[in-house]
């Protein structure tokens, strides 16, 4: 089995859930690649692992993982999401909504991924144009595409049609348009709802606006987004997934779905239910929980 990992520079506390990842893959006998600046990474702070792996040089694979929280997930997806390589998240991080999988569970989790006892899961993904053209360098976003302003305090304006029909002038900070995935990212905090992961749908909600009966509205997954954009800086700041880039208010945006979904692992028992109680803490008492 080609496995491939992906990860950010870690404490040295965590080096020992970074070993047990590589003594479990070497227990099955599978073949460790590591992306570049992991590889550069982990080499240098632990000598020995060069002797496990090689460097990912976009050999075949069969899995890639993930090590870290879900910022480390998203460039993962990023950089193998074409490949229709399905990827497994293991959380080395805080919250972790795509990375769901504990280190202390990674013996059990290698023995899965070697006996093939998973489900995958097809994430949607967000298409960005701008001017009629496909988005570069971040062509798709797992999580959220968002316009936000920049230079300035004064609010963007952000007018928003759905599949050609007008929707609405929003004066704000900004506008996100989120996946299932990224209900429970950036747009949770703006008050946007949990969408479940097989919900067929985008939320769009607004950063700050000025008027108080704006709220978040979810639409079809099936949508074409059009959004044009003022500014008195006469420009603005569009992120897809956290990676930002600035854009002159000239620019004509749309948002549309992405032909090609992210492909996760989740393994047998895991449910988003449950994520979502052990990550937000739902049905728990906190007068028990105090004593």
């Amino acid at each position: 089995m080609n496995v491939a990992l992906f990860g950010s520079p870690f404490t040295l506390e965590k080096s020992g859930q970074i070993l047990n990842v590589f003594t479990a893959l070497k227990r099955i006998d599978a073949r460790i690649f590591v992306c570049r600046s992991f590889y550069d990474y982990i080499c240098s702070v632990l000598p020995t692992i060069r002797d496990l792996c090689s460097v990912w040089e976009d050999q075949p694979l069969d899995v890639a993982i993930s090590i870290g929280g879900d910022g480390t997930f998203l460039r993962t997806a990023h950089r193998v999401g074409t490949l229709n390589v399905p990827i497994i998240g293991i959380n080395t991080g805080r919250l972790g909504f795509l990375a769901d999988v504990e280190s202390i569970d990674v013996d059990q989790l290698i023995q899965d991924l070697y006996k093939r006892n998973y489900r995958i899961e097809q994430l949607q993904q967000l298409a960005l144009f701008v001017d009629g053209e496909r988005f570069q360098p971040y062509p798709s976003a797992l999580n959220e595409v968002a316009v936000l302003k920049r230079d300035t305090s004064s609010m963007i304006h952000i007018r928003v049609s759905v599949d050609g029909d007008y929707l609405n002038d929003y004066q704000a900070d900004g506008l996100i348009v989120a996946t299932p995935t990224g209900s429970t990212a950036y747009a949770l905090s703006v008050g946007g709802p949990i969408l479940m992961p097989a919900t067929h749908n985008w939320v769009i909600a607004a950063v700050a606006a000025h008027n108080l009966n704006v709220r978040p509205i979810i639409v079809p997954d099936t949508s074409i987004l059009d959004l044009e954009l003022e500014s008195r800086s006469q420009n603005f700041l569009i992120s897809l997934d956290g990676n930002s880039f600035t854009l002159p208010c000239t620019a004509k945006l749309q948002v549309k779905p992405d032909n090609t979904p992210i492909l996760a692992i989740r393994q047998h028992g895991h449910t988003f239910s449950e994520t979502l109680r052990k990550k937000l803490k739902w049905g728990m008492d906190p007068r028990r929980a105090n004593g």
